[in-house]
């Protein structure tokens, strides 16, 4: 019996020694830090082959996508305030390469015109009555060619800028208004006559003039017209004369014109815009040509007519033009309020 119960408190103790060691291992202790292991460094994916295609598809799905490229503008056509106005039915681009000429009264080589179709011109000016035919042809919204002389030109150079700024075609018509079949014109002096001309216009409107002539009087030589082919200068003439410069009145330069008109059915008509009876008569004529079927054709140089830079110097030194400013420009403009 002693024996037996020996044995169980022997058991008792070794258990108990057993779970005392166990607490004191397995317990954490205040005094212990805790230990971490610091994670592995993340090993880069490898990267997978991709074709130039891929390539290019990724680019655009990560970058930013480009503005859209601004619209290039576009001319507005101008607005013509006149709803039943005679307008311009087509535009021609004239090709002056050798001088051709237009006006059966003179040149017949080129019948360009169709029944109905008409081309107003005017000569002499730029001068105080140019505005009056200026707003006439604006109030229909139509166009013409314009034939000024060089010395009215230095007169009113800003009436011919006018001109040229509405969208009119500007040509020359000489230097003086000299006539260049005179039997007492030389050749040189019918060459300065032409070119001074054209140097004339181009000094009033800051461009270059279109390659279109006409000859004072309709007076030509066989000289003068081949001087004007080797400068691929464009001769007119006349099919529709409205002899304005001797009618008694605006009626009577209508009349002129529609008559002519009717019986031929089409050309080129030939003003002036220096003859005050033509400023009065143009707003009436342009409604009888609109109520007649009449139709304007605006015509226009393919390419501009460059000067001559002895006879641009000529005319300069002619006019004593200044070219530099002896004067700083804040000496001479100043100014006076904002």
């Amino acid at each position: 019996m002693r024996n037996a119960l020996g044995l169980m408190l022997a058991t008792v103790v070794s258990a108990a020694v057993i779970a005392g060691v166990w607490f004191w291992t397995s317990s954490p202790r205040a005094d212990a830090a805790p230990q971490t292991v610091a994670a592995r460094k993340a090993e880069p994916l490898p990267a997978a082959a991709k074709s130039k295609d891929d390539v290019e598809v990724t680019a655009s799905l990560t970058k930013p996508a480009p503005p859209p490229a601004p619209a290039a503008p576009v001319a507005a056509k101008p607005v013509c305030a006149n709803p039943d106005a005679l307008g311009v039915s087509r535009t021609v681009i004239i090709d002056t390469t050798g001088g051709p000429g237009f006006g059966f009264l003179q040149y017949k080589q080129f019948d360009f015109l169709t029944e109905k179709e008409v081309v107003l011109t005017f000569d002499d000016g730029p001068w105080p009555t140019t505005p009056a035919v200026l707003k006439a042809l604006a109030d229909e919204c139509t166009k013409a060619v314009f034939f000024p002389v060089g010395k009215h030109t230095t007169y009113h150079p800003e009436i011919l800028r006018q001109v040229f700024v509405a969208g009119h075609t500007v040509g020359s018509h000489t230097w003086s208004h000299a006539h260049l079949d005179s039997k007492k014109m030389t050749e040189a002096q019918a060459k300065e006559e032409i070119e001074k001309g054209f140097s004339a216009v181009k000094m009033a409107i800051g461009a270059a003039p279109a390659p279109f002539f006409r000859f004072p009087g309709l007076g030509h030589t066989q000289p003068t017209l081949a001087y004007l082919g080797t400068r691929n200068i464009s001769m007119f003439s006349v099919d529709v004369d409205s002899n304005d410069f001797k009618s008694s009145g605006p009626d009577q330069v209508i009349q002129n014109v529609m008559t002519k008109l009717d019986k031929q059915g089409k050309g080129v008509i030939l003003m002036h815009d220096l003859q005050k009876h033509t400023a009065t008569a143009l707003p009436t004529l342009l409604r009888r040509l609109k109520a007649g079927g009449y139709k304007v054709v605006l015509m226009k140089a393919k390419v501009q007519l460059e000067t001559l830079a002895e006879y641009d110097a000529m005319l300069v030194k002619d006019l004593k033009v200044p070219t530099v400013a002896s004067r700083p420009i804040a000496s001479v403009v100043q100014t006076a309020q904002e």
